[in-house]
């Protein structure tokens, strides 16, 4: 037997009338007779017997009835449950590297509460229908929906023995920078680097491999702080002078056409 030998039976069934139940499912009565003659020679029994003005239900007819539809109800539910799965609204964000792993949780905590159910993607760097990055990367055709504002702080290793406030450890002729140069927050921060600005314990092109540094016990560097915050070995103190970044998603605006991102935006505005 199959399913569909089983809903030409339930219709039969409950219409009693080969022709109805025909027209109900939408075939042809030849097509829903020979469905029925088939699961009957499957079961080895009749299942209708016709009369002039319609059919009666054999006793085999009743027993099996109120199987088969639950046959059928578990059969649907299934094949709902699938469906649902695959219709899905779907969300693809790329994620630059110097974001923290907080920063990310954050974002899908609040793209799910928007979108219930979403099937969030995130991809490594620059690829998606929208980037979690920091405003200082986001391109000239770019829109920014920022999402946090953090401060920049003074990230040394967790060994080191330094003076209470951060303008102390800045003038410790021990202590040595790790800078990144070629980061668009350079500009920024040469301000605070001095002197020794010059001659640098290490280069690094990201602020991930400034904290692995930093870790490894090379020297200090100046990174944001929920990053630093991240890595063990890495101890923090706040900066004299204030310095932040913000960390939000850079979209073009062709790509709010995609309703999950015009959602999140408006759920992320309208917090």
């Amino acid at each position: 037997m199959d399913y569909r030998q089983l809903r030409a039976f339930v219709a039969a069934f409950e219409e009693r009338n080969i022709t109805a139940a025909a027209q109900r499912l939408h075939l042809s009565q030849p097509a829903l007779s020979g469905s029925i003659r088939l699961l009957e020679e499957s079961l080895g029994t009749a299942l209708f017997v016709r009369k002039a003005r319609g059919v009666e239900v054999t006793d085999d007819a009743r027993t099996l009835y109120p199987q088969v539809r639950r046959m059928l109800a578990e059969a649907d539910d299934l094949a709902q449950r699938f469906r649902q799965r695959d219709e899905r609204e779907r969300l693809t964000i790329g994620v630059e590297q110097d974001v923290a792993r907080s920063t990310v949780q954050r974002l899908a905590a609040k793209a799910r509460s928007c979108v219930p159910g979403l099937q969030l993607h995130l991809l490594a760097q620059c690829e998606g229908d929208a980037r979690l990055a920091s405003e200082e990367l986001r391109c000239e055709d770019e829109l920014f929906l920022p999402l946090l504002s953090e401060r920049y702080v003074l990230a040394l290793p967790a060994q080191t023995q330094v003076p209470e406030n951060a303008g102390n450890a800045l003038q410790d002729p021990a202590m040595n920078w790790i800078i990144c140069p070629t980061h668009p927050s350079h500009q920024r921060l040469v301000p605070l680097y001095g002197s020794r600005a010059d001659t640098p314990a290490a280069l690094a092109s990201n602020f991930s491999l400034a904290l692995d540094l930093v870790a490894a016990g090379v020297g200090m560097a100046i990174l944001p702080e929920t990053l630093a915050q991240e890595v063990p070995g890495v101890q923090t103190q706040p900066l004299e002078v204030e310095l932040k970044r913000r960390i939000g998603l850079c979209y073009n605006a062709q790509a709010l056409g995609n309703g999950v991102l015009a959602r999140l935006r408006d759920g992320v505005l309208g917090a």
